[in-house]
């Protein structure tokens, strides 16, 4: 793994204008960043991103397993009581999932580690998929890059496969997001693109939009009935919401299915410590209650040289703290999410690259790793302005 300086596509945003990447640029700062390039060898990426994810998916639906089976274990979950039964109704009827994210640090040396698991709203879903494909193959043809050089991206043709695989030909289905929010836009509209491609029909509706009729099902703003709902909404905030009680019996479908919550969700990190103890791609983790009570065994030894505090529910780094040594090393200034429990995982710093610190966003569709997309920072902490960099592997 390393770090290269390439010369930007001339005109790569007034391309991105084009195909409607609007938040390229944010801020007066660019999101997408093309004057550096991660580069990876072939090996590199199957032996330690592609087989390290797909295992880890694995370990996570075995967890979901045994959490779906165990009331003391659900209510370590942090969601509510009375949707307990619809989350393990779901996953015991095989509802199918989609796709998802796995958020890794590697150095190209160690083991990749798992810091957490997005696997229900993820987002740079369209940059990952798409535009660092476009910036591979001009690139290439530009001779900017080398001859041969390939990318770790088949994760619009995986989706395409996956909707086939789960939807019979035809079937309607409802993708939603916030109104207003460009980046959310581009990965419903990426969805439903693959959808399409798969045969489906494909509908974009504002989730404000989403109604009740009078029977109980969910409803657009055209008044058509949704059996089929992709939502990029996170299932811990559509659980605590006014329609999650009419969610059993609407009649709907939904993707992702309900279990995922017990996977975008950072309490999935210390079950999965408790399940698989010294796996090489986990970092230790524990509940902080646990540990402020002395019931974490083994917590003291692993988070001595410095751990990372997160809420159980969060985004793009907020809430998040990381004491090294005794000491505040950086922490989120956003206490949006500070009402959730918390966990404790050990603390392993970010390769530090040309002043900026990756992570390697590891795609899942199905059960399968099946692509990749980079964001980097200077800070320690990913953040939503983070920038996103394009990859090629080689040799």
């Amino acid at each position: 793994m390393d770090r290269v300086t390439l010369p930007e596509r001339p005109d790569w945003r007034a391309e991105a204008e084009r195909l409607g990447f609007t938040f390229a640029d944010m801020h007066g700062a660019p999101y997408w960043d093309e004057t550096s390039a991660y580069r990876f060898t072939l090996a590199e990426v199957e032996d330690q991103i592609e087989d390290p994810a797909t295992e880890l998916h694995a370990m996570c639906r075995e967890a979901v397993s045994r959490i779906v089976g165990s009331e003391a274990l659900m209510a370590r979950m942090g969601l509510p009581e009375a949707h307990w039964g619809l989350i393990a109704d779901s996953w015991q009827a095989g509802e199918p999932e989609l796709y998802g994210r796995l958020d890794l640090a590697h150095d190209g040396q160690e083991p990749a580690k798992l810091l957490e698991y997005n696997a229900d709203t993820p987002t740079s879903l369209y940059e990952s998929a798409s535009f660092q494909w476009l910036w591979l193959e001009q690139q290439l043809a530009a001779g900017v890059l080398p001859e041969g050089a390939d990318q770790f991206n088949r994760i619009h043709e995986a989706l395409v496969e996956r909707f086939a695989e789960i939807f019979a030909p035809d079937t309607d289905v409802h993708f939603a997001a916030a109104a207003g929010n460009p980046e959310d836009y581009a990965t419903v509209e990426a969805l439903g693109w693959a959808a399409r491609e798969a045969g489906l029909g494909a509908h974009y509706t504002d989730l404000e939009q989403i109604g009740l009729t009078a029977q109980g099902q969910f409803a657009d703003s055209e008044s058509r009935v949704i059996g089929t709902l992709f939502k990029l909404y996170p299932w811990e905030d559509l659980l605590a919401d006014e329609f999650a009680a009419h969610l059993a019996g609407s009649g709907c479908r939904f993707i992702e299915p309900p279990w995922k919550a017990l996977l975008s969700n950072k309490a999935i990190l210390p079950m999965l410590w408790q399940f698989f103890p010294g796996h090489p791609n986990l970092l230790p983790a524990y509940f902080a209650e646990d540990v402020t009570a002395g019931r974490a065994s083994g917590a003291a030894e692993a988070l001595a040289a410095g751990h990372v505090e997160k809420p159980i529910f969060s985004r793009e780094g907020v809430g998040v703290r990381i004491v090294e040594n005794g000491q505040m090393l950086e922490a989120s200034g956003n206490a949006d999410y500070d009402r959730h429990p918390r966990i404790l995982q050990a603390y392993h710093p970010l390769p530090l690259m040309g002043g900026m610190r990756p992570v390697i966003g590891a795609w899942i569709v199905g059960e399968t790793c099946v692509g990749m997309g980079l964001r980097e920072d200077a800070s320690r902490i990913t953040q939503d302005l983070s920038r996103f960099k394009p990859h090629f592997m080689e040799g």
